[in-house]
């Protein structure tokens, strides 16, 4: 059996199945709501109320008499946590925070120009892509990322919170302006115009690692 969690921009979902004749066969076992906090004038993901979520819908499945082989974690892109030195976890700015409104032009003006920029990471740009949003908090002197041991994008920040491992999932990755697309790693330079290191980020893994 298969625990699967579906996180949406304002709902959640944690999800069981499993092959039966070939197919694969799906029950959704809890549902919620993903709300956004908004603190002096910056909107938050709760991040600790979804992993509750993540775990409530576990102890369904337990209750049940269900036996989980593996688990997966899909939410949407962009967003991360800043992991402290103590490994503690801080609340997600989200990605529909006015704080990137204008630090894409700020970034494209002063640090790289946007034709350089994707022909690094062959990503869209927009004004929430996780460069964008990193560059916005050094900017602001923002204590989390001037802090953090590590950056975990949403998944991998829950996926750390139930396992202790601290990895970078590369499909969620994909979506942060930060890899480079034709080595599937994270760029160098990319990273050091925002004055981090690969390290910062833990080793991409690849779907179906465990």
């Amino acid at each position: 059996m298969y625990f699967a969690v579906d996180l949406g921009a304002t709902s959640g979902r944690t999800i069981v199945g499993k092959l039966e004749d070939g197919k694969l066969v799906m029950r959704e076992l809890t549902r919620f709501s993903n709300n956004l906090i908004e603190v002096n004038g910056h909107f938050y993901w709760d991040i600790y109320a979804l992993y509750n979520e993540v775990v409530r819908g576990l102890k369904e499945a337990v209750a049940q008499g269900l036996t989980i082989s593996s688990i997966g974690i899909d939410t949407w892109g962009v967003d991360f946590v800043c992991v402290a030195a103590d490994g503690s976890v801080s609340q997600p700015l989200s990605y529909r925070d006015p704080h990137t409104f204008e630090s894409m032009e700020l970034y494209m003006r002063d640090v790289m120009p946007r034709s350089e920029l994707y022909g690094i990471s062959g990503t869209e740009i927009i004004n929430f892509n996780s460069i964008f949003q990193l560059y916005a908090m050094k900017l602001a002197g923002n204590s989390a990322f001037a802090g953090a041991k590590k950056f975990l994008f949403t998944p991998d920040a829950l996926s750390y919170m139930l396992t202790g491992e601290m990895v970078c999932e590369y499909t969620i990755a994909s979506t942060s302006g930060l890899l480079d697309a034709h080595k599937r790693a994270f760029s160098p330079r990319l990273l050091e115009s925002l004055g981090l290191n690969a390290d910062q980020f833990g080793r991409i893994v690849f779907p179906g690692e465990v």
